[in-house]
């Protein structure tokens, strides 16, 4: 899930090209538990935080209904590393949230404000346009890491449904749009019980 501009040219090394994306991770680590996925957390990488828990996702989890089948082929969730351009990706087996910037409120696109605004909304974020063009969104911890696990989460969660209800289950072939779409559509379920249990 990419909001920001972000580099297409890949890095060379030794004067080889690299991939630009993420191609898989290492085999062993999230061992294969069946309905019961790993959950693991990086470090943040410089100039950002973490501002989900183990124990936050523990808990965000047990409250999706349908549980057993979207947890299906799914090894681990990664509360991950920052990615220049990236709020969350999915590989086969792994979906994953970034850290945030250390600096909460920022200055978003309008694109993205308007794209996001019932989510902002619900979780109570205060947006102002500025003379650019741009907003204000001025998050907090709180509302922050709400939009990690109600949106974010979900939406990566979505790119893993995709896959998994193709024939092959070896492509997200409905992209972008499917994961949004199923994101805002499972949010419709879990407001009232997410707010019961992580509170406001």
């Amino acid at each position: 899930m990419r909001y920001r501009s972000r580099k297409t040219t890949p890095k060379v090394r030794a004067g080889k090209i690299q991939r630009k994306n993420r191609p898989d991770l290492s085999p062993d680590i999230f061992p294969w538990i069946p309905g019961n996925p790993t959950i693991r957390r990086e470090r943040p990488g410089a100039g950002h935080r973490h501002l989900l828990r183990v124990q936050d996702v523990e808990r965000f989890l047990s409250l999706l209904p349908d549980w057993d089948e979207l947890s299906s082929g799914l090894r681990g969730v990664l509360i991950a590393e920052a990615e220049e351009g990236t709020m969350g990706w999915h590989v086969p087996g792994t979906v994953s949230v970034c850290a945030w910037e250390r600096e909460i409120e920022g200055y978003w696109t309008t694109g993205f404000v308007d794209d996001h605004r019932d989510v902002l909304e619900r979780l109570g974020v205060p947006c102002e346009q500025t003379h650019q063009g741009d907003y204000h969104v001025r998050w907090t911890e709180t509302s922050a890491r709400g939009f990690q696990l109600m949106h974010i989460l979900l939406h990566e969660l979505g790119h893993h449904h995709d896959r998994m209800t193709t024939r092959s289950q070896e492509d997200s072939s409905r992209g972008e749009d499917y994961a949004e779409q199923y994101a805002l559509r499972y949010a419709e379920r879990l407001w009232e019980r997410y707010f019961e249990v992580f509170g406001w």
